[in-house]
């Protein structure tokens, strides 16, 4: 194993020679590597999602690739190389495991209550700190409100959120032109808030959603024998109906 990272940290110190490394990867900076590695941790998540295991094989190749490409970079600026990040990391999981790693006899502690005495010990005022702006925005909604409900900011029961969804459908509907953004963001921070209620991740429930939609309109277009678009809307509306029968929705 250490044999092949080893490979992997040299052919990435290669690319990046400036004299006699690739122009491409020579020219790359952490800003315009991120966009790869946000993509190539959704690569990952999808070939899980399809449990196609040698694309998993090769789509965490991918993401190892990126890791390797950030540390090669702040190596070079002099910050810290991948030894550092490995090292940081293995500390971070002993630390968050005391009772694994340190003392067997140690209870074990609260996850939430560890990660929060990090962001203390790296100087965070709010507990909102730490949460990543580039996290989809569905996400980091639910994130944001999580850390408010860790100091007590939540809904006592179900009927709260709910009936905040409600005031915000309203809302949105009576808001300007100008105030729509706004008012339909409001909306779905609400609608995230009523689903956490419930215990589910707001993420993994639209997800299901949006494969559910996606199925049927296929089944729909395959029913219409292409000419789907061709029809008119109390027909494709039939052709749902039927779809969703067929599914015993």
């Amino acid at each position: 194993m250490t044999e092949q990272i080893d490979r992997l940290l040299s052919i990435m110190a290669r690319l990046r020679d400036p004299e006699r490394g690739c122009e491409w990867d020579v020219a790359q900076n952490f800003a315009t590597i991120a966009p790869y590695t946000i993509e190539e941790a959704y690569e990952v998540a999808d070939a899980i999602a399809r449990n196609d295991m040698d694309e998993l094989r090769g789509e965490l190749g991918d993401l190892l690739l990126q890791v390797v490409f950030h540390a090669r970079m702040a190596e070079e600026a002099g910050q810290f190389a991948f030894d550092d990040v490995a090292r940081a990391i293995s500390d971070k999981m002993e630390a968050r495991h005391p009772h694994l790693f340190r003392d067997s006899d140690a209870a074990k502690p609260s996850w939430e209550a560890l990660k929060a005495n990090e962001r203390a010990h790296k100087g965070a005022e709010s507990a909102l700190d730490g949460i990543a702006r580039a996290l989809p925005a569905l996400m980091r909604a639910e994130k944001l409100q999580r850390r408010a409900a860790g100091d007590g900011f939540d809904w006592p029961d179900r009927e709260g959120p709910a009936a905040k969804l409600h005031e915000e459908i309203s809302e949105l509907s009576e808001a300007s032109s100008d105030k729509q953004l706004e008012e339909a963001g409001d909306l779905l921070f609400a609608a995230v808030n009523l689903v956490r209620a419930y215990g589910i991740s707001a993420e993994e429930a639209l997800r299901a959603a949006n494969d559910k939609f996606e199925r049927r309109y296929r089944t729909m277009e395959g029913l219409a024998a292409g000419s789907f678009g061709k029809l008119s809307l109390n027909q494709q509306e039939e052709l749902w109906q039927q779809v969703k029968r067929g599914e015993g929705a």
